[in-house]
């Protein structure tokens, strides 16, 4: 093992992405599979895995991003919001199974960090980074440094007694109610029937189908409100729209957003305002899981 390489695992609410990563960002031999739903063994079993499938003894350490948040002095996962995972050690496991250093970000956190190192946010001190995917992860970077804490971005309030959220979270009205990956599946089977899906909701949008199209802006007005008060609070150079939805719905999204975004913004910030899509585009979360291990095996916090 010469350091060059780490095994990165991105644990998201519908499947597991697991690839090889090196120093500059880049991914070898990636590997998916559904994420299972049915117990916390069976989560941790299908992480382990895909640790496994790719472990050829040439990577130097492992790192997971997971969609939840964690107790930032122990580094145990307190709690998945979409999946059955409650106070998990996962490097104690994976530490144990794999005998190498672990890394263990939340995933949002994970994303953003690669997006900055290596991806649209390169350069910038300052910068939100919303994962729009089943739900909607994010993070943040502020004075050239991750910003370590729960930065839970998907739970901001955008309407009042609005939908209920999914999973374990008992709010209404969060960002990842209305703007995500499950709330265009609940779109979608509203205007298309019980069959109907996210994917289908974005291909009749891009064959011009107007309610498809309506139902996407609708999305993207309240992305930009989520937006619009993040930069109120943390007036970053640069916000960057990522995740699986994010990328396919992304045109029908982000106009918008950028149109309420700089409604809702505060002087001067509404007129630098800039929203752009992720460079890495989905596999964002997966390149910082990567990153995260680097860091564990360097020491890094």
């Amino acid at each position: 093992m010469d350091g060059s390489r780490v095994i990165a695992v991105d644990l998201g609410g519908t499947k597991i992405l697991a690839g090889l990563v090196g120093r500059d960002g880049r991914v070898e031999g990636i590997v998916e599979a559904v994420t299972p739903t049915s117990s916390e063994r069976d989560v941790v079993e299908a992480i382990c895995g895909a640790v496994s499938g790719l472990d050829d003894g040439t990577a130097a350490a492992i790192g997971v991003g997971v969609p939840g948040n964690l107790d930032r002095r122990t580094g145990v996962l307190l709690r998945a919001t979409n999946l059955p995972l409650d106070d998990v050690d996962l490097h104690a496991v994976l530490g144990k199974r794999f005998g190498r250093p672990v890394g263990v970000e939340n995933d949002g956190n994970a994303a953003a960090l690669a997006e900055w190192r290596v991806g649209a946010g390169r350069g910038t001190h300052d910068l939100v980074m919303l994962v729009l995917g089943t739900g909607v992860g994010g993070g943040i970077v502020l004075d050239g440094r991750l910003y370590r804490g729960w930065a839970e971005l998907g739970h901001v309030v955008v309407e009042l007694d609005g939908p209920p959220c999914q999973g374990s979270c008992h709010g209404r009205g969060h960002l990842e109610g209305v703007a995500s990956g499950h709330a265009a599946d609940g779109a979608a089977r509203v205007l298309y029937g019980p069959d109907a899906d996210a994917h289908a909701l974005v291909s009749r949008a891009r064959a011009g189908d107007g309610p498809a199209v309506q139902a996407l802006a609708r999305m993207g007005r309240l992305l930009g409100a989520a937006i619009g008060s993040l930069v109120n609070i943390f007036d970053p150079e640069l916000i960057v729209v990522g995740g699986g939805f994010g990328a396919a719905a992304g045109d029908f999204l982000l106009d918008a957003a950028r149109e309420v975004a700089r409604r809702e913004a505060v002087q001067p910030a509404d007129e630098r305002l800039t929203i752009v899509a992720a460079e890495l585009g989905a596999s964002a979360g997966l390149v910082g899981a990567g990153l995260v291990g680097f860091q564990a095996l360097d020491g890094e916090r």
